[in-house]
């Protein structure tokens, strides 16, 4: 089985690019919708996050904004955060391997936003990354109701697009054309499939 590791900085169109595995049947593990799972109401991380955060989880329920502005301001808050949640990540992901495995799946696509942050990509066999102009990206973040400042702030804490991308196997880029964007990420579909 073949695995692709798909990256890519806030607001790059990795949810896009995404779309268009999935259309053509591949599975694809999507470490943030992963994420929002086990940060649901009573969900597996609330407890580990409200003993590390007190304050941020009410009756089970956790305040995302609250964390936000923490974990922005205070790289150790960030560090503990990921203490938590990478593990339950990686977790998810093993079982969506097995599963794969198990179906004879012959490519998948792992869309994790910190591919190379985490050393994903030593687990994968092609790495992507999904690339956007920066007033692009920041007016797409700016539609998910996030503040200039929190923008600027997430992604400064960001591996440099300019990185991902150099350290990527294939570079799709969005926010030019969709249609382009398209064929270009079919071709690699092709290739693997």
């Amino acid at each position: 089985m073949k695995i692709i590791g798909l990256t890519g900085g806030i607001g790059m169109g990795k949810t896009t690019v995404a779309g268009v595995f999935r259309r053509h049947r591949i599975p694809v593990f999507d470490a943030d919708a992963t994420v929002r799972a086990l940060q649901a109401p009573a969900g597996p991380a609330i407890a580990s996050i409200a003993a590390a955060f007190p304050g941020v989880v009410t009756a089970g329920v956790l305040d995302r904004a609250a964390l936000r502005g923490i974990i922005l301001t205070d790289p150790d808050a960030k560090r503990r955060l990921e203490a938590i949640m990478h593990r339950l990540v990686r977790r998810a992901e093993g079982r969506f391997l097995a599963a794969a495995r198990r179906r004879r799946v012959k490519v998948v696509v792992l869309d994790i936003p910190l591919l190379f942050e985490t050393g994903g990509d030593a687990r994968v066999d092609l790495t992507v990354t999904v690339s956007a102009p920066k007033s692009v990206q920041i007016t797409r973040v700016r539609r998910r109701g996030l503040t200039p400042a929190e923008i600027n702030r997430i992604i400064a804490q960001q591996m440099p697009d300019a990185e991902k991308r150099r350290r990527s196997d294939v570079v799709v880029l969005t926010g030019l054309s969709r249609g382009q964007m398209v064929r270009v990420v079919e071709r690699l579909i092709k290739r693997y499939v």
